[in-house]
């Protein structure tokens, strides 16, 4: 039968299986529509497309490299995109990272700028309360806070993947040190976590973002930890004969030299008025010249009468315009003052009038002596007992108590480790050991509470004493009170003299720039789309 022999209920039963079909496929594809609309607010509610968003790339450029190492301006290469060579360098791509991964160096970067310049934070224009994006640097070249911290960002990855890069092309493996300084990082993690009454993942997220996990936190932890030892290894791997050492301080004396001397400075600048509408008004030339007439005979006057047998810090007693200082091992900068201390001519018992007009100043100055330091530094050990926090604030009742209470039992403490340390084997391992586990300094108990070199006037003036009294040697202990705490002292023994210890220093950050440089150059960050979700 034809189409045209169909019968009316026939026809109108396929139009009606037609349309039935069609309104399936409508309603099927209405239905999956919803259901991707559904799993893409859930997608987008869990961070996955955020997690693993590129936010930056990072670049290795060999053109760019061999360009900085012969550019004495080198250790400017790793901050990423700045670098011109870099944008015109051929380049080799490294890494994407990801969202997480920026945060972490971007979080950290933020939070230590904002600690570090926390008490004028206000005068730079940073409003921490704001987005950053929306906040105009004052450093110039029209960027955004966010710009300013995320080039930081970008040239410390770039260094740190750089290192990283370098340790493991040396075969530079994970070892016990940055197993141990990864452990106690994560110690303390996990301490401030429960301490906020959260599980870990939570409280990175409040600190990191919402992008944040454990995972990632520790895989880039671990990477700056080893770009850290691997740095220090370097470091500590430089060394240094006597006779270059010798050969650098009779190149640079005026860098390693220090002298003893005293002087009375007086001030002559001409102080500002106040107008009759209340405003400061600055003073003229003329008075301006006057005050530095007057200084300047104040200071013949003085002078005189020191030659005639006064002492300097008599002659400054009762005189708002001069301040006496007793100099010693004073350190030469460029100056008038100091430029005349360190002239080869000076002799002990030379005394001067100084002209300082730029400084709005004279100076009645006698020489004493030029040296350089030849005492030994010493290497010690430490463990810090800190008194616990009270629970009393400052003003009430008891708070004296409180501390007083405190304090006791930190020093209890102090003394019951240095009487463990005796009655088991009294050795420096062993003493290097329970400062491990034991010491609040957290700038030493990984090393054993180490303090190898130090000189004199470094340490806090108890701990200073007891290490430079002069009955002291190796393998004395103590206990010993500071404003920190207490601490268990051992004596480990002399080191080189100070001189020494001054060149050595200056050799090593040459010698350790030059090597940083070399390792990071032609490593370079730009920023992705996927920054947007940074910050």
């Amino acid at each position: 039968m034809s189409a045209n022999d169909m019968n009316p209920r026939t026809a109108r039963e396929a139009q009606q299986q037609k349309e039935a079909r069609r309104s399936n496929i409508l309603y099927g594809t209405i239905g999956v529509l919803f259901v991707l609309l559904a799993v893409a607010v859930f997608v987008w509610k869990s961070n996955v497309i955020q997690k693993h968003a590129t936010a930056a790339t990072l670049y290795y450029s060999a053109e760019a490299a061999s360009a900085d190492g012969s550019s004495s301006a080198s250790s400017s290469s790793a901050a990423g995109s700045s670098s011109a060579s870099s944008n015109t360098a051929e380049k080799t791509k490294l890494a994407d990272v990801s969202v997480p991964q920026v945060s972490y160096y971007f979080t950290n970067i933020y939070h230590n700028f904002v600690q570090q310049n926390s008490s004028y934070i206000s005068y730079l224009g940073l409003d921490t309360s704001k987005d950053l994006r929306g906040q105009t640097y004052p450093g110039g070249d029209n960027q955004s806070w966010f710009d300013y911290f995320m080039n930081q960002t970008l040239s410390q990855m770039s260094s740190i993947y750089a290192l990283n890069k370098a340790a493991e092309d040396e075969g530079y493996a994970w070892n016990d040190t940055m197993q141990s300084t990864f452990d106690s990082n994560m110690d303390t993690i996990n301490k401030n976590a429960s301490a906020a009454g959260m599980n870990l993942n939570k409280y990175l997220q409040r600190i990191y973002g919402v992008t944040m996990s454990r995972s990632v936190y520790e895989s880039e932890m671990k990477r700056v930890i080893r770009a850290s030892d691997f740095s220090q290894s370097h470091n500590d791997s430089l060394t240094y004969t006597d006779s270059q050492m010798q050969a650098e301080y009779d190149a640079n004396p005026n860098n390693y030299d220090v002298v003893d001397y005293k002087c009375v400075k007086i001030d002559g600048s001409a102080a500002s008025t106040t107008g009759a509408d209340g405003k400061t008004v600055d003073p003229t030339d003329e008075e301006k010249a006057a005050a530095l007439s007057t200084a300047k005979s104040t200071a013949d006057t003085m002078y005189a009468s020191f030659k005639a047998g006064k002492s300097l810090s008599d002659l400054a007693d009762g005189n708002d315009k001069a301040t006496f200082t007793d100099g010693k091992a004073g350190s030469y900068s460029s100056s008038v003052l100091m430029d005349w201390l360190f002239d080869n001519a000076r002799r002990s018992g030379d005394s001067a009038v100084l002209a300082d007009k730029d400084g709005s100043a004279y100076y009645v100055v006698s020489f004493d002596k030029r040296y350089r330091q030849e005492y030994t530094t010493v290497d010690v050990r430490h463990i810090l007992i800190q008194p616990e926090t009270g629970t009393i604030a400052k003003g009430e009742d008891g708070y004296d108590d409180e501390q007083a209470k405190l304090k006791a039992d930190a020093k209890a403490k102090a003394e019951d480790l240095l009487a463990q340390w005796k009655a088991g084997d009294a050795t420096e391992d062993s003493f290097a050991e329970l400062a491990k586990k034991n010491s609040s300094d957290g700038g030493s108990s990984a090393d054993g509470g180490l303090y190898k070199q130090v000189y004199q006037g470094q340490m806090v003036g108890t701990f200073n004493d007891w290490c430079f009294d002069s009955s002291r040697k190796s393998g004395d202990t103590g206990v010993v009170e500071t404003d920190y705490g207490y601490h268990v002292m051992y004596f480990v023994g002399t080191d080189r003299p100070y001189w020494q210890v001054k060149v050595d220093s200056t050799l090593r950050n040459k010698d350790y720039g030059a090597w940083y440089s070399s390792v990071t150059a032609g490593y370079t960050g730009e920023v992705a789309n996927g920054a947007k979700y940074v910050g």
